[in-house]
């Protein structure tokens, strides 16, 4: 049997894309502590200099959305990787303050061009309206970013020092990264996919229905995919440290923190399978439940209810982050993809920027009751995602 012609940019896309948030979205919850020790910084300047990174990711973001509606994602996928070994390799230099911030800086160019959103775009380039499954098929490899990052990057700090391991991930960018982003095609045909001139986030789209106003439209994904971000991140870099306060000992919860990348691709494998007939939208607003259902079992059970909860978590994130891609697809089509996917991103990557130190205040506050924030803020994605209207939904 043939395989899919899907199967080599989806394979290349996966592997690369689980290695870019391996490196640096996934980077500090194992680096930051003996870095700031190493540094004779507080891990709180260290996360601060991560936060700016996903700001400069913000900015970038539209940008190189537009650049791929023009010209197809293969170029600047290959040109992030030398970006992420560049700031890997800065990072790994840094002496003080000033170093460390101008480091993440580049790694934050390198996010904002190089991450999920470019991928997608890069795929709805060479696809069109046929890309869900391809954007499902890449999340499927790279949800398991966290849990082969989280140990990876532990290993080598055991070895080789928090230094070493950022080089380790700058030469894997080169050695892996590249060639694989290398061999992405490039659209055949200028026209497969339209490029107008500068698209606003509220042009109507002939392809999809929309009874709900599109600038409405705009606003809502935007407020949830910013919502859902936050409670993502917050989880990514707090995980452990907020098991901890429930009961669980460190060395469990870093272990129960490894279940949500399995729990993410089992959720994928089903939207691949099973939940490929269902509206994203419909499978979306079940995900955005996920993560309060879980929180509520934690904060009444607290440590025996931690796996569950991780589960819950992981398997809802895993299905939002494909809502990501498929839902501006869905409900505004394929023209200007890129350039729009990069201005609903702005809210997300704002919101992902304050979330390491919001919620670490929350957790410093209230412990375990922090739980009840990342709820609410779930509850409220879930509501947005309630207004959102269409028909075939």
């Amino acid at each position: 049997m043939r395989p899919s012609p899907l199967f080599k940019p989806i394979a290349a896309l996966g592997t690369t894309q689980t290695l870019a948030w391996a490196s640096s979205y996934y980077l500090p919850a194992m680096l930051a502590a003996p870095m700031a020790a190493d540094l004779g910084l507080s891990t709180t300047l260290v996360f601060a200099a991560f936060s700016t990174a996903l700001l400069v990711s913000a900015v970038v973001g539209p940008w190189a959305g537009r650049a791929i509606d023009l010209r197809g994602g293969r170029s600047l996928l290959m040109g992030t990787n030398l970006l992420f070994a560049l700031g890997l390799g800065a990072l790994a230099s840094v002496q003080g303050p000033l170093t460390l911030f101008a480091a993440w800086l580049l790694i934050g160019v390198a996010m904002g061009s190089g991450l999920y959103e470019a991928a997608f775009a890069t795929l709805v380039r060479l696809y069109g309206s046929e890309s869900r499954r391809a954007i499902t098929g890449i999340t499927l490899i790279a949800g398991l970013a966290s849990t082969v990052g989280w140990p990876l990057s532990a290993l080598m700090e055991s070895h080789l020092g928090w230094r070493g391991a950022c080089l380790g991930w700058a030469v894997l960018h080169l050695v892996i990264g590249l060639p694989l982003n290398a061999m992405l095609p490039t659209p055949t045909s200028p026209d497969r996919v339209p490029i107008a001139a500068p698209v606003s986030l509220t042009e109507p789209s002939q392809e999809a229905h929309r009874p709900t106003p599109p600038a409405l439209t705009s606003i809502l994904l935007a407020f949830t995919f910013a919502a859902t971000w936050f409670i993502s991140t917050a989880m990514a870099t707090h995980l452990p440290r907020l098991l901890n306060a429930s009961g669980v000992s460190l060395a469990i919860a870093v272990g129960i923190g490894a279940l949500i990348g399995p729990a993410q691709v089992v959720a994928r494998v089903l939207e691949f399978g099973l939940l490929r007939r269902i509206h994203p939208l419909l499978s979306a607003r079940l995900a955005a439940l996920a993560h309060p259902v879980g929180a509520t079992i934690l904060w009444t059970l607290g440590a025996p209810g931690a796996a569950a909860f991780a589960l819950l978590h992981g398997a809802g994130n895993g299905i939002l982050t494909i809502a990501k891609g498929t839902l501006p697809l869905v409900l505004f089509g394929p023209l200007g993809y890129g350039v729009r996917q990069g201005w609903l991103m702005v809210p997300s990557r704002l919101a992902q920027a304050s979330a390491p130190l919001l919620f670490g205040l929350a957790i410093d506050r209230w412990g375990t009751g922090a739980i009840g924030l990342s709820a609410a803020i779930g509850v409220s994605a879930f509501v947005a995602l309630m207004l959102l209207r269409t028909h075939r939904a």
